[in-house]
């Protein structure tokens, strides 16, 4: 039996957040999606948001009947604030302050925050997200405590429980992977690689046997060396 609970994923068109959506569907009566355009230099991942989405529906029927409506947010704002390699066209590389210049500064707080007040209104009381703190760039709204923190302060502001799940805080890039395998199979495997985006440059020209990008930015290497992993351990059993 489904959780009855209803949850809004917080959907990107990217690895992670397509495995956290096929888990959502697995597990809540009904599961709506949430995505963000904050004038991103990867914007090209928006339009697999909805290319996912479709192709989710057509390969798996048991997830479809459970996928709702899916909402966009503009958060033009968060881009002309931010001062990040993700937001601006420059080199990818290290700050001052130790963190990549792909850091977006308080980025998913903002995200759930907007999320929750999508999800009272639609009568979600869950939300999932993507973040992992087992193979990231160290950003500090990716941390678990960050969240379970955050999952506090919106409950209490909306005076009403909102539960926040990420399901690959603790697993790396090839567990990612194994997951995706476990939730659905090879067809869904091959779904990732083909259609969501991950490449913090928006190149989607180059196929490699994990997906298309770059091959060189720090999203396209975490996604290239879990792969190989998960492969080395198959090829191991």
């Amino acid at each position: 039996m489904a959780d009855p609970r209803r949850a809004l994923v917080l959907y990107s068109g990217g690895q992670d957040s397509t495995v956290c959506l096929a888990w959502a569907l697995e597990r809540y009566a009904h599961v709506e999606t949430i995505g963000f355009d904050y004038r991103q230099r990867h914007a090209v991942e928006l339009e697999c948001r909805l290319d996912v989405r479709h192709a989710l529906v057509a390969a798996f029927p048991r997830w479809a009947a459970r996928l709702g409506q899916d909402h966009l947010l503009d958060l033009a704002l968060l881009g002309r604030i931010s001062d990040t390699a993700l937001t601006d066209a420059r080199a990818i590389e290290m700050s001052a302050n130790g963190l990549p210049n792909t850091f977006v500064p308080a980025r998913n707080l903002l995200f759930f925050t907007f999320a929750a007040s999508v999800a009272h209104r639609r009568g979600l009381s869950v939300l999932v997200g993507g973040m992992c703190e087992t193979d990231y760039s160290g950003y500090p709204d990716c941390r678990d405590n960050t969240l379970k923190a955050l999952q506090v302060a919106i409950s209490l502001g909306l005076d009403a429980p909102m539960t926040i799940e990420t399901p690959l805080m603790w697993v790396d890039k090839a567990a990612t992977w194994a997951l995706a395998d476990t939730l659905g199979g090879a067809a869904f495997v091959d779904l990732i690689v083909e259609r969501t985006h991950s490449c913090y440059l928006g190149d989607r020209t180059r196929r490699h046997p994990w997906g298309r990008g770059c091959g060189a930015c720090p999203a396209c290497e975490l996604r290239r060396a879990g792969y190989a992993q998960w492969q080395a351990a198959r090829a191991d059993r």
